[in-house]
């Protein structure tokens, strides 16, 4: 996977008319530059849709860091704080802008980065649209090297002239735009600089113009020209910007929208098959239902035909039941009576080598319950008479050790032992 880093020229340049080129570099997980150059943003998205990740270093002008000092306040609670605190340091509406606060300090200052809230979504939607799979915005001052009592800055082309981005403390900075006009750059750097020394990185178009004038007699002193290399953004981007992202000030970082993106018409799918799926369930059980109606109306008819005068509560119960009754008025015993289970047991004894094994018989719920005399029957003699009584539709279960109950198998109460 990759990162893609952009550095987006400055509002100012973009309002005056001027193309709208930036600098890309497209980073390895290991750091490794893979590719750069210089194009359109809306030409990018070959390379936004492919990287992990977009890093977009938003101009130094059109971001503000001001210094406050807030309460210890929950995330939350902080954000809804942040329009007042910086009410007072913020021309127009706080709601018009984005706010996002870095960490506070041990006297709990804060850095708040405040950006223009309409411009942030022009760029933030035109990565969203080129496929963007996460966004960070980050201000291009904080993503310079640093080193502590000294300056960095950073000068770069556009087409409506030069941008400047400064460096001044560990999380202050700011920048503005300047004619192309290098000697008033380099003296406006270094009245803003004040007698700390002052390291400038200049794109290699520049070093050679820029160079002459440091070795002339108007050469501006406590200045060090550096080739600008897209290492230096990368390297300060990833150790120290990342508390001051926008992106999630903004209320996008790209993950959800490009995600839904892609999973939008696998779960629209997904949510046809479900649907399918719940109709034919629903066909399916009201033709079952039918079924059902027509089976229970059916076994009404049968059961009024063959007793009208009876009520019909539970038809197939009182059928069994009658039948039953019937069958025992005729001298039929029913399988599951004690007669015709004691006798099946009786029957079922003539396996074991000793007959005399039950202490006690009792029949109850249509069940006969034994209890064995001790140390009369063995595991190979339980296993021998289980196989007989199941011979004869009879199951044998052993509650506890010595008592026995032998009940008529399921399904097969109707029959005879």
């Amino acid at each position: 996977m990759s990162t893609l880093f952009i550095r987006y020229p400055a509002k100012a340049s973009i309002d005056n008319g001027a193309a709208q080129s930036c600098a890309y570099a497209l980073v390895g997980d290991a750091g490794n530059l893979l590719q750069q150059g210089t194009a359109a943003l809306g030409s990018l998205a070959d390379l936004v849709g492919s990287a992990r990740r977009v890093v977009l270093l938003l101009a130094a002008a059109d971001v503000t860091l001001l210094q406050v000092t807030a309460p210890p306040l929950s995330p939350a609670r902080l954000k809804e704080a942040l329009p007042g605190l910086v009410e007072e340091q913020v021309l127009g509406d706080p709601a018009d802008c984005v706010l996002a606060a870095g960490p506070a300090d041990a006297q709990g200052v804060r850095t708040i980065a405040v950006a223009q809230r309409a411009w942030l979504e022009r760029l933030a939607q035109a990565l969203l649209a080129q496929g963007a799979h996460s966004i960070s915005l980050l201000p291009a001052q904080l993503c310079l090297p640093y080193q502590p009592g000294t300056v960095t800055a950073a000068l770069g082309v556009s087409d409506a002239g030069y941008e400047l981005a400064v460096r001044a403390a560990q999380s202050a900075g700011f920048g503005m735009t300047l004619p192309a006009q290098p000697q008033a750059a380099l003296q406006t750097l270094r009245a803003l600089a004040g007698s700390d020394p002052v390291t400038l990185y200049l794109p290699s178009s520049l070093q050679t113009e820029f160079a002459a004038l440091q070795s002339g007699a108007d050469s501006v002193h406590g200045i060090t020209v550096l080739e600008d290399q897209w290492v230096h953004w990368i390297a300060a981007a990833r150790v120290g910007s990342g508390a001051l992202d926008l992106a999630p000030a903004l209320g996008t970082t790209g993950n959800a929208g490009r995600q839904w993106q892609r999973w939008r018409w696998p779960l629209r799918i997904g949510a046809l098959a479900i649907l399918v799926n719940v109709i034919g369930l629903n066909v399916e059980w009201l033709g079952l239902r039918r079924d059902a109606e027509a089976v229970r109306l059916s076994m009404l008819q049968t059961f009024k035909a063959a007793y009208p005068n009876e009520p019909a509560i539970y038809p197939l119960e009182q059928m069994r039941k009658n039948v039953a009754l019937a069958k025992a008025d005729g001298g039929e015993a029913g399988a599951d009576e004690f007669t015709a289970i004691s006798a099946a047991l009786g029957e079922a004894l003539a396996v074991l080598p000793r007959k005399d094994i039950i202490a006690t018989l009792e029949y109850r719920e249509r069940a006969l319950l034994l209890k064995v005399k001790p140390n009369m029957v063995d595991g190979a003699a339980l296993a021998q008479l289980r196989a007989a009584l199941a011979a004869r539709q009879l199951d044998l279960a052993e509650s506890s050790a010595g008592n026995w109950q032998v009940r008529v198998l399921r399904g097969a109460a109707g029959g005879k032992p």
